[in-house]
Parts: structure tokens; C-alpha cells; sequence
């Protein structure tokens, strides 16, 4: 991955303490998968950081191998990869996420 592409996902991942990559933005995602992964954080009142990879497919590609994770949207937690939509419905349903937002 170019070296600015790693320095500026990693500006988001680092500068906020919940950070979303998806595709279009919480006001208006553009995937259902990135529209269930909005739903979820909002629904836990969570105040997140929407990075829209549409905008930059620089940042579309470098952050699928970021996180060696081949899929959109992803969530980032202090700087930590937590996983994509699935992964955000299980860890919602068993109260796992919220434990790790507090």
C-alpha cells in the first residue's frame, strides 16, 4: 500500500475513537450492509466518525488490506479493527459492542 494512503487511514483510525468505513455516509449510506452497520452504532447512541470510501478509491482499496479484511463497511474501535456489518449485528445482539464503546 503507498505510504500517504497508510498515513491517512491511519489519521482516521487514530484521531477518533469510533471510526466507519463504508460506502456512502451515515446520513446516507449507499450498501445495506454499510446502512445495518449505521443503524447499529446509532442505536447505541454512539457519536462515530463516517469515512465514505466512495470518495477515495485509494482509501476503498488500501483499507480492505489495512485490516486484511476484504470487505466494506469496517469498524474501528481506539484504533482497533473490530470487523465488518456481521460481525457488528453478532457482537449488537450479545452486548459486546456496547461493553467495548463504554
Amino acid at each position: 500500500m503507498d505510504t500517504a494512503v497508510n498515513e491517512k487511514i491511519e489519521g482516521y483510525v487514530n484521531g477518533h475513537k469510533v471510526v466507519l468505513f463504508m460506502k456512502g455516509t451515515k446520513d446516507f449510506p449507499q450498501c445495506g450492509f454499510s446502512g445495518r452497520a449505521v443503524q447499529i452504532l446509532q442505536n447505541l447512541g454512539v457519536d462515530f466518525q463516517d469515512v465514505n470510501v466512495l470518495e477515495d478509491n485509494s482509501v476503498r482499496e488500501g483499507i480492505k488490506e489495512y485490516a486484511d479484511w476484504p470487505t466494506i463497511p469496517q469498524l474501528y474501535i481506539d484504533g482497533e479493527f473490530v470487523g465488518g456489518s456481521d460481525l457488528m449485528l453478532e457482537m449488537y445482539q450479545n452486548g459486546e459492542l456496547e461493553t467495548m464503546l463504554k
